[in-house]
């Protein structure tokens, strides 16, 4: 007589997979499994699972798939929820159908070797691979929302969905990082000049001002306030700016004051009159980012031109120059200059515990004063001395 098969598996890229229902509600995963035999097995004891939560009240084994859908819709307003789903959504592929209890150092294994390995696309053009931080990242997601299952949620009986929540290892960020680099003034005129206009103007606002990218991309006219007794004015972006990713907000949730030093002040001036909204319009809209493919083949350039003018390769971190180095500039730069800590902080954007919308004119003076200490534009502003290792 021929042996009868179970009914509920359907087979999809090479994979059967569960699709039946059982008293009513619907069994619907992976076997992770191409062999029938070992795919009915799989589903026979998941059978049993499930009559024995319902008859005897075990304690229904959760997927991580359960899990990490349960967190994007409890914590769907949270600011940083997209970036949790796009590490989310990655983990899944690896991990998605796996219980809970399953999840450990050596069940991540295979999600951190094919983030971090270098893959050869179509076209015969090469993706590296992530960095360690970015890995981590998704490890922390991994962990909060195992703590969740751990510490908060429940099933019908009053039962933590998990028991404990693992130790998982991170991966070593110190020495795969890199480093912030803040520029030479020599460095920085080469970088500008190779600058469409554009981006000129806003990393010659952004280094003299010590802002986030985000926040010269879209800043607004409506922030700018008006200092009359000091004949100028400054931008106070708000604590709820949105940044890139709606609800973002100002990185330290406060207010940010943006003091104008005259370098920034001039290219205020030049920039009235052209959008009503925006001050670093581009194609009559906000910019999305400034890192983009004009940024990157600009300091390629900019590399090439050092190296001719210098008759030796320029420094790593200058050939790789990032958007926020902007930032360490003026904060290396103010710093040569003397400028206190304290004041430092405030320029910057830094949590001091100060409101910064409720700064006095003679303080607003100072600190205008402080900024004006970097305003120069060639060598002419205070040396800056980088120590850099001898390339091996």
């Amino acid at each position: 007589m021929a042996r009868k098969s179970i009914t509920g598996l359907s087979q999809r890229k090479g994979i059967w997979h569960i699709d039946k229902k059982i008293n009513g509600e619907r069994l619907y995963e992976s076997t992770g499994t191409g062999d029938r035999e070992e795919a009915e097995r799989y589903l026979i004891f998941r059978l049993e699972q499930i009559r024995q939560q319902k008859v005897y009240g075990v304690k229904k084994v959760r997927t991580w798939r359960e899990a990490a859908t349960r967190f994007l819709l409890e914590f769907k307003d949270q600011p940083s929820i997209k970036l949790s789903a796009h590490h989310l959504s990655q983990l899944d592929a690896f991990i998605g159908d796996m219980p809970l209890t399953h999840i450990d150092d050596q069940a991540l294994v295979p999600f951190i070797k094919d983030r971090l390995a270098t893959k050869k696309l179509e076209g015969g053009k090469v993706k590296k691979g992530v960095s360690n931080r970015t890995v981590n990242i998704s490890i922390e997601r991994v962990v909060r929302v195992l703590s969740l299952c751990a510490r908060k949620w429940r099933d019908d009986e009053r039962r933590p969905w998990l028991d404990s929540v693992p130790m998982l290892t991170k991966l070593e960020e110190k020495k795969s990082s890199r480093k912030p680099y803040p520029m030479s003034w020599p460095e920085q005129s080469i970088l500008f000049g190779e600058l469409p206009a554009h981006l000129q103007t806003m990393a010659l606002f952004k280094v003299n001002t010590g802002t986030r990218e985000q926040e010269v991309c879209k800043l607004r006219w409506d922030w700018e306030i008006a200092v009359p007794e000091l004949g100028t004015s400054v931008f106070l972006i708000p604590a709820d700016f949105g940044g890139r990713h709606e609800r973002s907000g100002v990185k330290n949730g406060d207010e940010r004051l943006v003091v104008l030093n005259s370098v920034a002040r001039s290219i205020i001036e030049k920039q009235r009159g052209i959008s009503k909204e925006w001050v670093f319009p581009h194609n009559g809209t906000a910019m999305h980012r400034m890192n983009d493919s004009a940024w990157k083949k600009a300091r390629v350039r900019a590399a090439k031109l050092w190296q001719e003018e210098n008759l030796r390769p320029a420094h790593p971190g200058y050939a790789s120059i990032r958007i926020h180095d902007l930032k360490h500039t003026f904060g290396r730069r103010l710093r040569a200059a003397g400028v206190s800590e304290e004041d430092r902080k405030a320029l910057l954007g830094h949590k001091n515990g100060s409101i910064t919308s409720h700064y006095s004119g003679a303080e607003l003076g100072h600190l205008i004063e402080a900024a004006n200490m970097v305003s120069a534009t060639d060598s002419r502003g205070p040396v800056l001395t980088i120590l850099k290792r001898k390339q091996a």
